[in-house]
């Protein structure tokens, strides 16, 4: 509660447009669309484009927003202003992050991950290893032994903070640590911690961070990535792709390459100018609530799933650590026909969604979520479970999105 009795997440859950009847527990896949958001985007539209036309890169800002953008999402991840850059996707922030930190360590052949990895991340080291050749290869561990694994041929380790299947979250601080023990560079992918739990870079020290803003920080489909590099490295790394607004004077058109000062030199193609417009007014709800206070709200929601879920469902496996502590703001379920079951609760009015091979999946989103969802989401699946409803037809035909 605020000083002056009132719940935060009443004011910020307010400002969300939630269709009626919905219970959205998937915002750790597409968040919820803030009502401000419509607005914004129009102004940009009209007033911006529409009355600016091509002036709108230098009288409405838009060339600068990749780093004005950058610095309001650093204050979210424990970064300083000046360390984080928007655009592209996360594919290619990816690319980016892993290629500079190969740079850093060129006698070393080996980016070390692990199995519980989003899978971008891992084809894209592949694709990138394959274009050094040599003697460069990705290696992939369990989760537990990703200590055991560092050693002085691993130039990279590349993990994902919070695992997307089940929500199992890393020991950032101790894994960076580690890492740098053994003289390995670290980076981050924070696509399912950004906005959904606290994080601090400077404190932990990684290298590399990058992340995407349409989950937790609701940003939209399409939203753009973003990509963080630890201030003293920033003039020292060799982006791999040198796009023509990473030189160093962009507009002097020169033949040759010259990458810009610090995170500058990160940023590739044009900025998405629309989406950092609609991305914006999304980000102004962490001027109101803290990540601490999201964080014990998460857990609050998460915990009160848990409970009802494995009360009232003994058929449902738990995927997820059982202590709060060590997940992020998900919880997955296993069961064998989890994708019929997901189905059925997606047209009962409670969206979440289905992970290969037999996971279901509920994200909680403080900002939106209330413990009124809870009770409507458990009280539902129990519902569907016990009378076996899932299991007709058109629940196991498997749709391109799931």
């Amino acid at each position: 509660m605020s000083n002056n009795g009132i719940d935060p997440f009443d004011l910020t859950r307010a400002q969300f447009q939630l269709p009626d009847g919905l219970v959205y527990l998937d915002g750790n896949s597409l968040g919820a669309l803030p009502k401000a958001t419509a607005d914004r985007l129009a102004n940009t539209i009209s007033q911006e484009w529409g009355r600016m036309a091509i002036g709108g890169w230098n009288r409405a800002g838009w060339m600068h927003q990749p780093r004005a953008v950058g610095d309001r999402i650093a204050s979210l991840i424990g970064a300083p202003d000046g360390t984080v850059v928007m655009g592209d996707t996360l594919s290619i922030k990816v690319y980016q992050a892993l290629a500079a930190g190969l740079s850093l360590s060129k006698d070393r052949p080996v980016v070390l991950s692990d199995s519980g990895n989003f899978p971008t991340d891992l084809y894209m080291a592949e694709g990138l290893l394959k274009t050094l050749g040599g003697d460069h290869r990705l290696k992939i561990v369990d989760p537990e032994v990703i200590i055991d694994a560092l050693d002085e041929t691993v130039a990279v380790l590349m993990l994902t903070h919070v695992d997307y299947r089940t929500g199992r979250m890393h020991d950032m601080a101790g894994l960076t640590k580690a890492a740098h023990s053994k003289g390995v560079r670290v980076i981050w992918d924070l696509a399912h911690s950004a906005g959904a739990v606290p994080v601090d870079l400077a404190l932990c020290g990684a290298e590399f961070a990058v992340g995407c803003t349409y989950k937790s920080l609701n940003g939209g489909p399409g939203a753009p990535a973003f990509l963080y590099c630890r201030a003293d490295l920033a003039d020292h790394v060799d982006p791999a792709l040198s796009g023509w607004l990473g030189h160093a004077a962009p507009f002097a058109f020169d033949l040759e390459y010259r990458p810009g000062d610090g995170i500058d030199r990160f940023r590739v193609g044009t900025p998405p100018v629309l989406q950092m417009a609609a991305l914006e007014p999304a980000l102004d709800f962490f001027e109101s609530v803290t990540m601490n206070q999201i964080r014990a709200r998460s857990i609050e929601l998460s915990e009160a799933f848990r409970e009802g879920v494995e009360a009232s469902c003994p058929m449902l496996k738990l995927a997820s650590p059982r202590d709060p502590h060590a997940r992020g703001s998900q919880l997955s379920f296993a069961f064998e026909h989890g994708y019929a079951v997901m189905q059925a609760l997606i047209v009962e009015g409670v969206v979440g969604d289905f992970r290969a091979p037999n996971l279901i999946r509920f994200g909680f989103a403080p900002l939106y979520n209330s413990l009124a969802d809870i009770d409507v989401a458990v009280d539902t699946l129990a519902r569907i479970m016990e009378s076996g409803s899932w299991d007709q037809p058109q629940y196991h035909q498997r749709a391109a999105v799931t």
